[in-house]
């Protein structure tokens, strides 16, 4: 299967190709965005919508039905809806982050945008993120989507990927580089 442009050819990377030629050919790209970015919070923010997305204990029966009502509770558009769906009836809820990823991925891409990804300590305000674009963007010389997430570990700074290159400002990593030159 063909790579559609740096997403892998993987099960995240089909399934989100599929439901961003869909959102495409209708002229619902937007839409599709905006519930996927509120599937996303919700698997961050609720432990029970998460377990129902990763265990394999629920039924492609009961799972597709919690989706459903899911779906219409959370206001998601009509494709999204049904997307979730038929990854209820594959058991495939599991891939959903990575298919999320996958698919802001290909919507930056469309749009002209290079995606980053932005790992932080702390969660950026509104003003750092936007000066983080700026910079980036003066970087690379065209617009940057940005995928925040947060990890205490870090301990402060950033990580910043960005395609193929990886920028590592983290105190982590630089306590383990002082650490490492320190015992010669």
């Amino acid at each position: 299967m063909e790579q559609s442009g740096g997403i892998q050819a993987s099960l995240s990377g089909r399934y989100a190709s599929a439901l961003f030629q869909l959102a495409r050919d209708d002229s619902k790209l937007t839409a599709v965005e905006a519930s996927l970015a509120g599937v996303k919070q919700a698997l961050a923010e609720s432990a029970d919508f998460a377990a129902l997305t990763s265990s394999p204990l629920v039924s492609r029966d009961v799972a597709g039905k919690a989706i459903g009502a899911v779906a219409a509770s959370m206001g998601l558009d009509s494709l999204t809806t049904n997307f979730l769906g038929v990854l209820a009836a594959n058991r495939r809820l599991g891939a959903l982050p990575a298919i999320i990823r996958d698919f802001n991925r290909l919507a930056a891409r469309e749009r002209g945008e290079v995606s980053a990804e932005v790992v932080s300590a702390h969660p950026l305000d509104d003003g750092q993120v936007a000066a983080l674009k700026t910079r980036l963007k003066s970087m690379v010389g065209s617009e940057v989507a940005v995928d925040l997430k947060t990890d205490p570990a870090l301990l402060g700074g950033l990580v910043v990927r960005l395609g193929s290159r990886q920028i590592d400002g983290s105190i982590r990593t630089k306590l383990n580089t002082l650490a490492h030159a320190m015992r010669g």
